[in-house]
């Protein structure tokens, strides 16, 4: 019991760190895609020397390295452009929106594994809809921000659906490395492009290297290992559900740490509750579903 009371308050813990990463993102001074080159060249590093002190092999197919290649665009472009929603709204508005990434899942999925829609999902799409409505009532300033973080929800499904069957055939921590590594590619040819890599591109601020260095170590390189180690002593379901608190971790750090840029109106916390517990009901009749369905391997 102490054990498992042990691994449940370390999920939590992962969760609230991940919730912290929108707080990071509106206090480094960097624009969108600095920001996100500089979290995943960090990351990489200190990935890769994870992988040298485990002594593991960075040896794979060229189809896997492909179907990485591909992966680690789809995270570079979630991540830009969900750090971009962070800077032209603000944290609460960013994470709100993003809670509709279960949502997309819930539309990829019939697609990519080709099976049929179920019918409650749709209904708690139509649920989503109107959780949206209401938070693109609060103030058109933030309209711009919220149609970012869409397609960040989106980016963030998809990519979800990708790593799982990435997943099934290759280490996880190989799997980041080289996916953080083409995100980082792919970032310095649009930096090269727009003649970004001059001297003050690398000239940080301490507050700037110190936020960036805990948003490329605690939050991404051990975030994602330690996530993924809980998987052995915790059900995916149960890490689905409580990642989910995500949102609610982040605007309450959100509100303590920025203060009154994050305050928002009534119909806001209600539209983002709406969005939240259909979220939560739809992970709960899932797992109803999922045991009563005889298990093929």
């Amino acid at each position: 019991m102490g054990a498992q009371l042990k691994n449940y308050l370390h999920l939590h813990f992962i969760v609230f760190i991940w919730g912290f990463t929108a707080v990071l993102g509106k206090l480094i001074t960097l624009d969108a895609m600095p920001l996100v080159w500089y979290r995943m060249l960090m990351a990489a590093v200190l990935i890769f020397f994870y992988l040298f002190a485990k002594r593991y092999s960075l040896k794979v197919s060229p189809k896997m390295l492909l179907a990485l290649i591909g992966a680690g665009i789809v995270i570079a472009l979630h991540w830009v452009t969900f750090f971009m929603a962070i800077k032209v709204s603000n944290v609460s508005i960013a994470l709100a929106t993003m809670s509709t990434g279960a949502f997309f899942t819930a539309l990829i999925e019939p697609f990519w594994y080709k099976r049929k829609m179920i019918w409650y999902e749709v209904v708690f799409g139509i649920v989503v809809m109107l959780g949206l409505y209401m938070i693109f009532k609060v103030d058109t300033q933030y309209l711009y921000g919220i149609m970012i973080a869409l397609v960040s929800s989106f980016l963030s499904a998809l990519f979800s659906m990708i790593n799982g069957k990435l997943i099934q055939k290759e280490r996880p921590s190989v799997i980041s490395f080289y996916e953080l590594l083409s995100g980082v590619g792919l970032l310095s040819i649009f930096l090269a492009f727009q003649g970004s890599f001059n001297a003050q591109f690398f000239q940080l601020s301490s507050d700037d290297l110190l936020y960036l260095f805990i948003l490329a170590s605690v939050c991404t390189a051990y975030a994602f290992i330690a996530s993924v180690k809980i998987l052995k002593f915790i059900s995916p379901y149960t890490v689905m559900l409580t990642i989910n608190l995500e949102p609610v971790y982040g605007i309450v750090l959100a509100f303590l740490i920025l203060g009154d840029s994050e305050k928002m109106n009534p119909l806001f916390y209600l539209g983002g509750g709406i969005i939240l517990l259909t979220v939560l009901a739809n992970g709960i009749l899932k797992n109803r579903r999922r045991f009563k369905k005889p298990f093929k391997g």
